[in-house]
């Protein structure tokens, strides 16, 4: 391989988001879990009760990955460090968890399994910090649009990795698991050397992520129309390989995108002379988009609090000596917490209102899609607002608190459609969570330790649903029910809707304030760094 060749795929950013994008679209095992649970518990004869507690591990192996992003912080500029201890926690949960399922080795004590469940979960949060926090180093000017993207992927590939199933392995959860240790590992270890932190700017560049965009969205309403129809009608099984055959053509799309970014990037760069901006920024750009430049935000009128005025990126430890950090916290614990708590029990929900179990299973299937939008839609569209608007992204967090406040009242209503119309708009406004905060993260608190800090504020989804599932919903539920184990109407949950309803009220007062804090902040600083940048 030429020095040019291997410069082009090691050293680009539109390769890098490529193969960030396929390791992304494959690495969500967690939100598959429906589909392997039942054999874990035939083969292990676990009670409901105890698969739900190996569940819990799942949710917060899956969102405590404060690990991931201190190895980031050490490992960079070398995201496959990141890359490889993901691959080997992956392999490590999922083969041993495959297996007990299959009587290789005996039945492990459940806190064995649940480590393994944990383990296997831990891993996605070393993927996504590895490539999202590389995106964010990569595209700086449009940090909520890639940020967007990488979490969007995520969000669909429980979709995509239940098609691979269904379409190969239909009625064999066992070898499912499998497949969760052995694909994630594979794609990982072929691509993670093609994620590397090279950042730049060009005129094209939000162009060429539109593009990368178009396809998400493309991918999604594919995967919607295939996740309805599965519902509706019996699917033959040369039906599954057709539609996964059209599935892998849209994920490996995005490789003729960067292959045309790249070849119109070295044309413009030939026919100006190097006159563009160069592929790296240089230094001062560099530590200005870490937010290390010393004296940048001194003296700034508004800012009420220190954390923004030192011009330093904050680690973690100083991180959470502010107030804007425990601001983010809760207004996520709240947010997220709610939105999760509503998906942990669709099923209960919907057979409560007289759903049909196709319906329920519809609702649960799209879930993902719903998610995915607002996980998309909340990078592209606070982007967009705050480069023409100046709206700061915390702006956007609180109105979609407001709008999942009004999700959970008419779940609670009772209403006919309740459930269709209460489930889109939290499952948009719980995805859009999960592209600001990392996003804000960035902008407040710097890149250089992003990865840590937002992966300790991930921590506030799952505290978030265990207080809301368990304390709130799951004792109100026991209590209606009473000596039956069932309930049935609307009044099952009519209150635990309600409380949940206050919660995302309150973070969206907590997300309020956060906007006024840090509203000078981002008129004086965020907004001139991009405009600065852009510039260039």
């Amino acid at each position: 391989m030429s020095e040019s060749m291997s410069t082009t795929i090691f050293e680009n950013r539109w390769i890098t988001t490529t193969g960030s994008i396929w390791i992304q679209a494959t690495t969500g095992g967690s939100y598959a879990f429906s589909i392997y649970s039942p054999a874990l518990k035939a083969s292990q004869s676990y009670t409901q009760s105890t698969l739900d507690t190996i569940s819990v591990f799942k949710d917060i192996g899956a969102n405590a990955g404060v690990l991931s992003g201190f190895l980031y912080a050490y490992a960079s500029p070398r995201p496959w460090i990141v890359h490889a201890a993901g691959v080997i926690q992956c392999f490590l949960g999922y083969f041993l968890m495959w297996l007990a399922v299959v009587g290789v080795i005996s039945p492990p004590p459940l806190p064995l399994m649940c480590f393994f469940m944990f383990m296997a979960a831990h891993a996605q949060t070393f993927f996504n910090t590895a490539n999202v926090v590389t995106a964010v180093l990569n595209f700086p000017t449009y940090s909520g649009t890639i940020v967007g993207i990488m979490k969007g992927f995520l969000g669909l590939s429980g979709a995509i990795l239940i098609q691979v199933y269904q379409a190969l392995f239909d009625g064999k959860p066992s070898t499912f698991i499998l497949l969760l240790a052995l694909l994630p590992t594979v794609v990982t270890l072929l691509l993670m050397c093609v994620v590397t932190i090279c950042p730049g700017s060009t005129v094209d560049e939000k162009k060429n992520l539109n593009s990368f965009s178009i396809v998400a969205l493309v991918l999604a309403a594919y995967l919607m129309v295939i996740i309805i129809s599965q519902n509706i009608f019996l699917f033959p099984q040369w039906a599954h390989l057709v539609t996964l055959a059209f599935l892998l053509i849209l994920i490996l799309s995005p490789l003729k995108i960067a292959i045309e970014a790249t070849r119109k990037e070295k044309y413009q760069a030939h026919q100006v002379e190097g006159n563009l901006l160069p592929h790296n920024t240089d230094r001062k750009e560099d530590e200005r988009l870490l937010g290390e430049e010393d004296g940048v935000f001194d003296d700034m009128p508004g800012t009420s609090d220190d954390s923004l005025s030192t011009g330093e990126s904050l680690n973690i430890f100083e991180a959470m000596k502010s107030v804007n950090f425990w601001l983010l916290f809760v207004a996520m614990s709240c947010g997220m917490g709610s939105g999760l708590a509503t998906i942990n029990n669709m099923s209960q929900i919907g057979q409560s209102l007289g759903y049909e179990t196709v319906q329920i299973n519809t609702l649960v299937s799209l879930w993902s899609i719903w998610n995915f939008l607002g996980r998309f839609g909340g990078g592209f569209i606070s982007d967009i607002l705050l480069r023409k608007n100046g709206w700061p992204r915390p702006l956007l967090m609180a109105i979609t608190l407001a709008i999942m406040c009004g999700g959970h009242l008419i779940i609670a209503s009772g209403l006919l459609g309740n459930l269709y119309i209460g489930t889109i708009l939290i499952g948009i406004c719980y995805g859009a969570q999960w592209s600001l905060m990392p996003t804000i993260t960035s902008e407040i608190f710097g890149v250089l330790h992003m990865g840590t800090i937002f992966n300790t504020i991930s921590i506030a989804s799952p505290v978030g649903t265990y207080i809301l599932s368990v304390w709130i919903i799951g004792h109100i539920y026991d209590k209606e029910a009473g000596e039956s184990s069932s309930c049935f109407g609307v009044h099952c949950f009519m209150l635990s809707f309600c409380i949940l309803a206050s919660v995302s009220f309150l973070g969206f007062v907590i997300a309020l304030i956060l906007f006024f804090r840090t509203r000078a902040f981002y008129n004086s600083v965020v907004l001139r760094r991009l405009r600065q940048t852009t510039r260039h």
